[in-house]
């Protein structure tokens, strides 16, 4: 919506690589060395940090995305599948050479696994984005503790931008002081249960929760179908998983953390509680389940009429 003829201010920046994921979905058995596996099906989708962009754009907010693209054909597919869905491409960097980021993903019963490649490009600078188009969330898809990112953290905090973390699997350990750094100027993390475990190296999730949640103000650890625990202010929240939609069969998780994040974004720009935001996170990542990649993320309709029938909002 235009005010006056200027468009209103950003919302979220999204900061993070594209990827261009093969999917092979429906595998009947996981794929082992020097055996063959044939899919039921599969799909060429755009992933990485695309995912939750696209996603909180289809929830009606307003997204500037902060990516790379180079003259690859994988490029070409996640640049002209961002302009369908009207991406503002305003941070957008093209390159006169190859940038691939590419995952293959078997998904089987469930659950999946990735083999990926990227072409290393240096991001642009968070803390100029972060002044430049001054958001009202940072969402960074992959916990990052090098210094710009510090600084990047540091500057939001200075703007009032809230930071909203995940972990993506990243080697760390909170072992390692510039990673305590980083999260003590997060403001949201949302890892999974294993990146939970792995990164405080605790014996169960309720320690590594403990641990977290004395670092970050908001922990969300996401525990694939036994829902989500989060902490506030000591405040502890464990939701259900969210089903389905409609009795649809789960195809792939790829995409589930991406838009679980972009429904809690989604919430927490809304201004709702804690429980409602988890509760619009839960069916976002539900519904990702039902389509190869982040094809199935929803459009806010869909979001609303799901919740409607699954929680009552308070």
């Amino acid at each position: 919506m235009e005010t006056n003829g200027a468009l209103p201010p950003y919302e979220v920046l999204v900061a993070g690589p594209y990827f261009s994921d093969l999917v092979f979905h429906g595998l009947d058995r996981p794929v082992r060395p020097g055996t063959e596996v044939f899919a039921d099906g599969f799909g060429l989708v755009p992933g990485g940090a695309y995912t939750p962009a696209m996603a909180l754009h289809r929830l009606g907010r307003r997204v500037v995305w902060s990516a790379d693209f180079g003259t690859d054909p994988f490029s070409a597919q996640v640049l002209s599948c961002a302009r369908q869905e009207g991406l503002d491409e305003a941070a957008f960097r093209r390159h006169p050479f190859p940038v691939r980021s590419l995952t293959v993903a078997l998904a089987s019963e469930g659950d999946r696994a990735m083999v990926s490649f990227q072409d290393r490009v240096e991001p642009e600078p968070l803390v100029p984005l972060l002044r430049r188009f001054r958001p009202r969330v940072l969402l960074l898809p992959q916990l990052r503790w090098d210094e710009g990112t510090v600084a990047a953290c540091r500057a939001a905090r200075q703007l009032g931008t809230l930071v909203v973390m995940d972990c993506h699997d990243a080697p760390a350990s909170l072992a390692d002081p510039a990673v305590r750094e980083v999260l003590a100027l997060v403001d949201v993390f949302t890892p999974n249960d294993g990146e939970a475990l792995r990164l405080t190296g605790a014996d169960g999730l309720d320690e590594a929760v403990d641990l977290l949640s004395r670092l970050v103000p908001t922990l969300v650890v996401t525990r694939g179908a036994r829902g989500a625990t989060a902490v506030r202010d000591g405040e502890r929240h464990d939701v259900p998983a969210a089903r389905t939609v409609a009795g649809a069969a789960v195809v792939d998780a790829t995409a589930a953390g991406d838009c679980f994040n972009a429904g809690l974004v989604h919430g927490l720009l809304g201004g709702w509680s804690l429980p409602d935001c988890l509760a619009a996170a839960s069916v976002c990542g539900a519904a990702a389940t039902t389509g190869p990649g982040s094809s199935a993320a929803l459009h806010a309709p869909e979001l609303d009429r799901l919740l409607a029938t699954t929680t009552s909002m308070t």
